[in-house]
């Protein structure tokens, strides 16, 4: 398929910090996924350190963009349809609060848009990644302080699950924050 560079987000800081982030913590024997890959950037850097490794995106260029990276791609939305069970899960979700007069309804969007709250993706991940988490695995989740880290933590907290900030890097007007988020 054709896919166009403008519907695709271009590696940034958030993408640099959770890739810093991924290497740091994969383990030569884990079973990894990395939930809305975008352009591929974070997988690339991680894929030979790790025993496999699987990757979702739902727009259809950023998925375009990863396999011409060399990373293979499922098109779902978050983790939908995935089996197996995981021992890291990697994800830099839609973020930012979004207001619907100020969505731009198009593919970049899906990287972008954390509805109102900034955490609308992310709540809905929270409910579903415990059926692929294995025992003993771990989250790293990129977040922003613009998202309400503390209702972040709440988020997962409900769901038997603590985070911990492992990354952190200060923006202008924002702070990108790295959570590992394991089972109590």
């Amino acid at each position: 398929m054709p896919w166009d560079p403008g519907q695709v987000y271009s590696p940034s800081e958030d993408t640099f910090l959770l890739a810093a982030a991924a290497v740091a913590e994969v383990r030569p024997g884990d079973q990894v996924i990395e939930v809305g890959t975008g352009s591929g950037y974070v997988a690339a850097q991680i894929r030979s350190r790790s025993a496999s490794l699987v990757t979702t995106e739902i727009n259809p260029h950023a998925a375009a963009a990863a396999h011409a990276r060399g990373i293979d791609v499922v098109r779902t939305d978050l983790v939908q349809g995935i089996c197996g069970k995981f021992d890291l899960v990697l994800f830099n979700p839609p973020y930012l609060p979004t207001e619907c007069d100020e969505r731009i309804d198009d593919w970049f969007e899906f990287a972008l848009d954390g509805g109102p709250s900034g955490r609308s993706v992310i709540a809905r991940f929270a409910q579903e990644i415990r059926h692929i988490l294995a025992p003993g695995g771990r989250i790293l989740l990129l977040i922003s302080s613009l998202t309400g880290p503390e209702e972040v933590c709440i988020l997962f907290r409900e769901r038997g699950m603590t985070a911990e900030v492992v990354k952190r890097e200060a923006l202008e007007g924002e702070e990108l924050l790295v959570l590992r988020i394991t089972e109590k």
